[in-house]
């Protein structure tokens, strides 16, 4: 116990240390600060994390470019294991943003100062003729986005950060990281899906073989696999609909249970204008209609199966049917549906 205490008040003695050489911009005193707080990080308990990340998020705007991200890695770790994510999320999203505009800018004096291909972030820190190319900052920024991309997605793991976030912040964080990714060719997916991640979300469900409707609700879901199972666990695991319905283990994964067991798809998901929503996509992409996300199932065109769980491990995932819509309402809504399509359409 003696150990794990001191274990624990030597974690933010390192912050205490780390902030004090930030506001002094002692550059090795904060190194070997953060050498202690990479020592010290696994002995410390919940509430020293806690505090610890609160405390470095409020530090991070005045930690210079480079170590940033890298800061911003360890107060997303901290949020994973049970930091307040509310506390942390301002500092991180703030930081988020900044390198992705300052990301946005590398790509462009790189495309427009030479015809190679950009450098891959994982490589090497910028050596002095990248930065002559192309700024400190924005070198910087594009060279620390995939950290800013784990220390994001740790903060929107959890629906108070998404439910918090400003949806015209968020439509604009996408459309810059969209178009990073344009420009680079570099795939942030993990950082874009979640942005898209829809909480408390209606959706209507049309079944067409059988005619019937369902008003549905949805809440922390990463990818349309995952709304596929727990969508299969309500209506058919439900007596709704016929067909096999996952196991109790596929839907358990796909809530808030570790893993991935796996399952075999029990629709073929349509949009209202009859072309295929894909199971490698998000729930985002279902079109909205008349205020509700509305979506057709169509048999299964063949057998499909894919690893079922969750593809942000640290979020959980939930999808309730409110009610099954009346002859009237199904008929409403199916006024919106067109004939399907067949692949490639």
């Amino acid at each position: 116990m003696i150990f794990k205490r001191r274990g624990r008040e030597r974690f933010l003695d390192a912050v205490t240390g780390f902030e004090a050489a930030v506001e002094q911009q002692d550059s090795a005193g904060a190194e070997r600060a953060f050498r202690q707080l990479h020592r010290h990080y696994g002995s410390a308990g919940t509430q020293e994390l806690a505090t610890g990340a609160a405390r470095l998020a409020g530090a991070l705007a005045d930690v210079p470019p480079g170590p940033r991200g890298t800061v911003a890695v360890v107060i997303g770790a901290c949020v994973e294991r049970g930091a307040d994510p509310r506390a942390c999320a301002p500092a991180i999203l703030d930081g988020l943003e900044d390198a992705v505009r300052a990301a946005g800018e590398f790509c462009e004096r790189w495309t427009d100062s030479g015809d190679d291909e950009l450098p891959e972030p994982e490589d090497p820190g910028p050596d002095e003729k990248v930065i002559e190319r192309t700024g400190f900052e924005q070198a910087m920024a594009w060279w620390s986005l995939p950290q800013w991309e784990m220390a994001s997605v740790a903060m929107l793991s959890h629906a108070a950060v998404r439910t918090g976030l400003d949806p015209a912040r968020r439509a604009a964080l996408l459309t810059s990281v969209r178009a990073v990714e344009e420009a680079s060719g570099h795939d942030f997916k993990c950082l874009k899906y979640a942005l898209l991640v829809l909480d408390d979300e209606p959706l209507v469900v049309f079944d067409r073989p059988s005619g019937t409707g369902y008003a549905l609700r949805m809440s922390g879901i990463g990818d349309t696999f995952q709304l596929h199972t727990l969508l299969a666990h309500q209506l058919v695991g439900g007596g709704h609909l016929p067909g096999s319905a996952p196991a109790p283990q596929e839907v358990a994964v796909c809530r808030d249970a570790p893993g991935q067991v796996p399952t075999r798809g029990a629709f073929n998901l349509v949009a209202p204008d009859g072309s295929w929503i894909w199971n490698e996509g998000t729930p985002s992409d279902i079109p909205v209609v008349d205020g509700s996300r509305l979506l057709v199932l169509d048999p299964p065109p063949y057998d499909r199966g894919w690893p079922a769980g969750r593809f942000f491990p640290g979020m959980t995932g939930d999808l309730v049917l409110e009610r099954v819509l009346t002859a009237e309402e199904t008929a409403q809504w199916s006024a919106h549906v067109e004939p399907a399509k067949r692949l490639g359409n």
